[in-house]
């Protein structure tokens, strides 16, 4: 018997059969390895980099991805190019955190680093190639972009605009097309505002998933290493990796052991016990983790007077955003998003910030030269809060945390504009406290109540960009994901696999590597099977539905509540039978026998995480059963069946092919 339950990787993973990635369909990797150092030197943008790896010794990895191609091996990231920001360790390059002084030894020349952080070593296992550190707002403090002694990092197309910070150089380096991937980190915004500023897609997962070891800290508690891509399905795909790469690292030992839980209702849990010594992976996904998407999900706005901090045509490109999202079959219900924003203030204006003196206080107490004074300012100020006070900061964080599963009850996702405005460098320059303050109104709360966030383009306003964020409750990242891939356009009508767009200077739908964002092209898939993401999550189990679970038909629901997803519209082998059973709802039942003496039966497969299985499974009425059902691909599902009882006194359907044929047939 074969299984028909695909591998995660087979699954999710897009790839070419010639064992190259999606980014490398317009040629090898050292041939996308040279394109890249041509546009690094047609841009001449040198204060994106801090340090870019010698174009030989890129084209060397190169080569060494495409001999391991030859050899037949399928890497899903083969021809594509890396940019990692410079607080993230890569093995023979320094890791200065925007400070050129941290990263020198005692003798004070630069000290490269040992190892690449497990995260992107993930990648570069996967044939990614890097091409560089990227400079940021220095020790990842700062949300525009400018606070760095290598230079403020321009807008990549509106040059006297901020880029977005901290994670400036990677997302601009994206956005210029010299790198399929960047990779950033994100404590109060850093991996979405960059992302909202240049049109592209930044994902934020839940705490812990990622390790992040190799990372200089920020916040420790609240990190989180994130990805800028062009398209969602590339940053689904690294992201994925990377998750991967935390499988057993650290001293975590799954969900409650570092970053928190989730309780039964999918609330957000306490995140807050110390992060694993080694930086490594704090939390598995539940083994009932929600998978996919409703049809029709529940999506929280905030009300108009929660908006005012948007100029009107922000305000505009907003309401624009939450038309979208009711176009692709969401139903947007207002709510009170005021004790979330507050709880965004915690991170700055209490007590929290004591976790980034604990980072890099030290350091920056000895006075170096090349300090950034308004992040020594921020830095240094929680070197002086005392232990109390942090202490009932975190209690205020609970009751934060509280209010936020009070908000988000009866809703799926929760949608926000990224930021509040696009900044001039200027302007920050003359107020760069109010500023950075501003931009953080809708992104500081995030990681402090442990959500998952994916930013995404939706359109322009003044000239430039307009993102909004797609946040989810901790571990139902694949749910942002899937309302992002809707509101993209990008995706597919059910299953896990999409393609992703060319990453030689492009996206999908014509998205240009300038950042200019054009309206998602229609899709062509039937409205009956909305877009989703690919698959995030692994170790899914398949399920087959023949009768009342069919999408559309009266139990449907069931599936949706456990946050199944609809994979695949398939048929049986000819060795089955269907009978109509004596139940309410009306359902048929499937039934075994010899192959030729039954007939295909239409049929869907869905995908849940095993846990989710379980939970289906025991409140199963009789006389339903569930056990292996042959495909006519000659692959074997879990599916449907029923009692030898109620096979036997049960009316024949066979001859209408399916449960929905019958219907139609009135019988």
């Amino acid at each position: 018997m074969t299984s028909g339950t695909r591998t995660p990787d087979e699954a999710a993973v897009p790839g070419g059969a010639d064992g190259y990635g999606p980014a490398a369909a317009d040629g090898t990797a050292r041939a996308r390895v040279r394109a890249a150092y041509a546009r690094v030197r047609a841009a001449d943008r040198p204060e994106v980099w801090i340090a870019l790896v010698p174009e030989a010794d890129a084209l060397a990895a190169a080569d060494a991805v495409d001999a391991r191609v030859a050899a037949g091996e399928r890497l899903p990231l083969a021809g594509t190019t890396l940019a990692v920001k410079d607080n993230v360790d890569v093995a023979g390059l320094p890791t200065t955190a925007g400070c050129p002084s941290y990263a020198t030894d005692p003798a004070g020349r630069p000290g490269p680093a040992a190892r690449t952080a497990p995260a992107v070593q993930a990648l570069v296992d996967a044939g990614a190639v890097v091409l560089g550190k990227t400079n940021l707002d220095q020790f990842a403090t700062g949300l525009v972009g400018t606070r760095s002694p290598y230079g403020a990092v321009r807008h990549a197309t509106l040059p006297d605009r901020v880029s977005g910070g901290s994670s400036s150089g990677s997302a601009v380096a994206v956005a210029l097309g010299v790198a399929d991937i960047g990779i950033g980190t994100d404590t109060a915004g850093s991996g979405r505002v960059p992302a909202a500023f240049h049109g592209l897609v930044g994902i934020k997962t839940t705490i812990g998933l990622v390790p992040t070891a190799g990372v200089v800290p920020a916040c420790p508690s609240y990190d989180v290493v994130t990805t800028f891509t062009r398209d969602l399905a590339t940053g689904v795909l690294a992201t994925r990796l990377m998750v991967g790469a935390g499988a057993g690292a650290g001293s975590g030992s799954g969900v409650g052991s570092g970053a928190g839980d989730v309780d039964a209702g999918g609330a957000v849990a306490d995140d807050d016990a110390a992060p694993d010594a080694g930086g490594g992976a704090r939390r598995r996904w539940p083994a009932d983790v929600r998978v996919g998407l409703r049809d029709a999900p529940v999506v929280a706005v905030p009300r108009p007077a929660d908006l005012a901090p948007l100029s009107d045509a922000w305000r505009a490109a907003f309401a624009g955003a939450v038309a979208r999202a009711r176009a692709v079959g969401a139903r947007a219900v207002e709510v009170d998003v005021s004790g979330l924003l507050a709880a965004g203030r915690l991170l700055y204006d209490g007590a929290l910030v004591a976790e980034r003196y604990a980072a890099v206080g030290d350091f920056l107490a000895t006075g170096p030269a090349d300090a950034d004074p308004t992040v020594a300012s921020i830095v240094l100020a929680g070197g002086s809060v005392p232990a109390a006070a942090y202490v009932r900061d975190r209690l205020r964080l609970d009751e934060a945390r509280a209010a936020a599963v009070r908000t988000l009850d009866g809703c799926d996702l929760l949608l926000l504009p990224t930021t509040t405005e696009h900044p001039t460098i200027a302007a920050v320059q003359a107020d760069p406290v109010g500023i950075n303050r501003r931009l953080g109104t809708y992104t500081n709360f995030v990681n402090l109540l442990n959500l998952a966030a994916v930013a995404v383009p939706v359109g322009e306003a003044d000239g430039g960009p307009f993102g909004v964020t797609v946040l989810a409750r901790a571990c139902e990242d694949q749910l942002a994901l899937d309302l992002a891939a809707r509101l993209l356009g990008e995706g597919t009508a059910g299953g896990p696999r999409a393609a992703a767009g060319s990453a030689g200077g492009a996206g999908p739908a014509g998205r240009p590597a300038s950042g200019q964002v054009p309206a998602p092209a229609p899709s062509s898939a039937p409205s009956s099977a909305p877009l989703s993401a690919p698959l995030l999550v692994p170790g899914t189990v398949e399920l087959l539905v023949v009768g009342a679970h069919l999408r559309g038909q009266p139990l449907q629901g069931q599936l949706a509540d456990l946050g199944a997803r609809f994979d695949r519209a398939v048929t049986t082998s000819d060795a089955y039978r269907l009978v109509a059973l004596d139940t309410v709802p009306r359902k048929p039942g499937l039934v075994r026998v010899g192959p030729g003496d039954g007939a295909p039966i239409a049929g869907e497969v869905w995908r849940l995480a095993p846990g989710a299985l379980g939970v289906f499974l025991a409140a199963l009425p009789a006389p339903m059963t569930l056990g292996q059902v042959e495909l006519a691909d000659g692959t074997w599902v879990v599916g449907f069946g029923c009692t030898a009882e109620a096979g036997a006194t049960g009316a024949d359907l066979t001859d209408t092919g399916g449960w929905l044929a019958a219907l139609a047939r009135g019988r």
